[in-house]
């Protein structure tokens, strides 16, 4: 359940990601509409989007009414959110030790961000602790398994890694024990005219960050085409499959 994770380099890859991000953020915008169709017909006075990015989920509850705190450990995203009036209020924090108080919202929510916690279980304890009796805990995160397709190229071209090693659904689970949880695992799949579209969108959400900091070496023109060549295609477009899991905990 844990995973060394170097916190500055994160809030830095995503600070550079930030006034593009939303270009590129299909995958945060399906998991977190999945999310949101696990919690239908629910009501939330107050809610935490804990791992905000550029706020887009955050508006998305403001509409509903909700009185919207956002937190991200960046502050280059968090000042993104703000330009785009997208909460009622900001923080910069960790959700691993969550600037605020116990039983302080309705909804702790958190959209593809708990897999940067070092401890799963940590993160997920303190958006427990600042969630109200009988509110609940909503979050999506990348599991094992995912982007076997880069994995694979790149394992023709060099030896180091270049895209992360996430929880399996075991472990995620394990994370949970002892809270009243409903988890849901499933498959998303993108799909490139090319390589270069299909890393481009790695980067532009930050994706090509390791948890134990920036590789800083760029790409050559010749890696570019050994990874073409090793890339399993789907119909002549380059794919890129993730493994997620969705977790619903209720505050008791």
């Amino acid at each position: 359940m844990t995973k060394p994770v170097n916190k500055p380099a994160v809030a830095q890859a995503f600070g550079r990601a930030a006034a593009t991000y939303d270009n590129f953020a299909d995958l945060q915008r399906i998991s977190g509409n999945q999310m949101i169709s696990r919690l239908s017909g629910r009501e939330f006075r107050q809610v935490l989007d804990a791992g905000c990015g550029t706020g887009w989920f955050s508006q998305y509850w403001k509409a509903q009414g909700s009185h919207v705190t956002a937190l991200d450990l960046s502050a280059k995203m968090l000042s993104h959110a703000r330009e785009q009036r997208a909460a009622n209020g900001y923080l910069e924090g960790d959700i691993e030790a969550l600037p605020l108080t116990n039983e302080q919202v309705d909804l702790a929510w958190s959209n593809l961000a708990v897999q940067w916690c070092s401890d799963l279980r940590k993160g997920l304890s303190e958006l427990y602790r600042v969630t109200r009796p009988g509110g609940c805990i909503a979050f999506t995160t990348i599991a094992a398994g995912s982007l076997p397709e880069l994995h694979a190229a790149w394992q023709a071209v060099d030896t180091r890694a270049h895209a992360n090693e996430f929880l399996s659904f075991d472990e995620v689970e394990a994370a949970c024990e002892g809270w009243r949880v409903s988890l849901y695992a499933g498959q998303v799949s993108q799909r490139f005219p090319d390589v270069l579209s299909a890393m481009r969108t790695l980067k532009g959400v930050g994706a090509t960050h390791l948890h134990d900091g920036r590789k800083n070496s760029l790409m050559t023109r010749q890696q570019l085409q050994r990874l073409s060549l090793a890339w399993p295609q789907r119909d002549g477009e380059f794919p890129l499959t993730w493994q997620l899991v969705c977790g619903v905990i209720e505050r008791d």
